[in-house]
């Protein structure tokens, strides 16, 4: 099979955790790849993964090869304690409304001497010169215009696309025709864990509405102490992220919750926690004869693992439809895959619909 040419966006703490969680699997080949479908996903093992274009807007990752900007502070990822020399170069990306104003002293943004327009006929050069296929989006929640920009060099560059962020691309319908019309594949939006938050809060509220219960209130509260929730105290960069979490367990129920009974987000940022997410989960209902009932759980992960364990799946998936000349935006993956699809399934018919697309169907 050919190898897979990604490019990715933001060489943060979910990117670190995918490269070394591939290089963790090269090391290891008498482990069974732990992830969401299968270790072959159309003939695409993960070992066909090549990272071969990198943005970023930091000045201590900008230059440098992508094996060593992976370790840069902030970064905290360290399941491996180095990885082999990867040659590709972090290039420098606009910064646009990428940092937010928690995390700008963490990152250390470089100063920008060249127009956004500069930059994307560099970024587009360097996209056609290393044979870039797709865009991996690991951009900062809130980045809304950044995530537009780089959706735009997308179309622009003739390259397929992974919106691992909460900004509407696959899902918005102006954007969803842009792709169809260029006919360039997209999966998105907003990764889901591989057992995270809102796919153990989907599950639940699935499982009680499935059993006729009436679910009254709910909450789902998560902390953590990387950057992603530094920036997450920034609390108008949060809008399109509660919607989308919000919406991928109201999308389970028959009936929805009204908006004062229902709070799915994060909460607060404790930096000792380092890359674990704790998530505390409440569900209170009745069931028969009004008598009441009462879910309280609680979720320890290592929240990047839980990204690149559903990256690996995107990315071969997306590659599939570059094989297959499909464009717009990929239904069944982005289901299974994506906090906020275009079409909203129950996670057990999206598991049936993306065996159908990887089979061919």
């Amino acid at each position: 099979m050919k190898e897979i040419r990604v490019g990715v966006i933001g060489v943060g703490n979910c990117f670190a955790g995918l490269v070394q969680g591939i290089e963790y699997y090269r090391r290891n080949p008498d482990k069974t790849v732990i992830g969401i479908m299968h270790e072959d996903i159309g003939g695409y093992k993960i070992f066909d993964i090549k990272f071969v274009s990198a943005f970023d807007v930091a000045e201590n990752k900008i230059g440098k090869t992508l094996d060593e900007a992976i370790y840069q502070p902030p970064n905290c990822v360290d399941w491996l304690p180095k990885v082999p020399k990867i040659e590709t170069i972090v290039k420098e990306a606009p910064i646009l409304d990428g940092v937010g104003v928690y995390v700008e002293k963490m990152i250390k943004p470089i100063k920008q001497t060249k127009s956004d327009e500069e930059l994307k006929r560099e970024i587009i050069k360097e996209l056609k010169d290393t044979g870039t296929e797709m865009l991996l989006n690991y951009l900062p929640v809130g980045s809304e215009k950044a995530v537009r920009y780089w959706s735009t060099i997308a179309l622009e560059a003739g390259v397929g696309m992974i919106n691992c962020m909460p900004v509407f691309i696959a899902s918005d319908k102006n954007w969803a025709e842009k792709f169809e019309r260029k006919k360039l594949p997209i999966i998105g939006d907003d990764i889901k864990g591989q057992v995270g938050a809102t796919i153990l809060n989907r599950v639940l509220a699935k499982l009680c509405d499935d059993r006729g219960t009436i679910i009254d209130q709910m909450y789902q509260i998560n902390v953590g102490g990387n950057t992603d929730f530094a920036n997450m105290l920034e609390r108008s960069r949060l809008i399109s992220k509660k919607i989308s979490k919000t919406e991928a367990v109201q999308s389970q129920l028959t009936q929805r919750l009204s908006d004062d009974k229902i709070y799915v987000g994060p909460s607060d940022f404790l930096p000792f926690l380092g890359n674990t997410k704790i998530c505390y989960i409440n569900i209170k209902g009745r069931m028969f004869a009004d008598r009441p009932f009462e879910i309280e759980c609680k979720l320890t992960v290592d929240d990047k693992a839980n990204s690149a364990g559903v990256a690996v799946d995107a990315i071969r998936c997306l590659k599939l439809a570059l094989d297959r000349g499909i464009g717009g935006p990929l239904i069944s993956p982005s289901a299974y895959l994506m906090k906020h699809p275009p079409i909203q399934y129950s996670d057990a018919e999206a598991k049936i619909l993306m065996e159908k697309y990887i089979a061919g169907e």
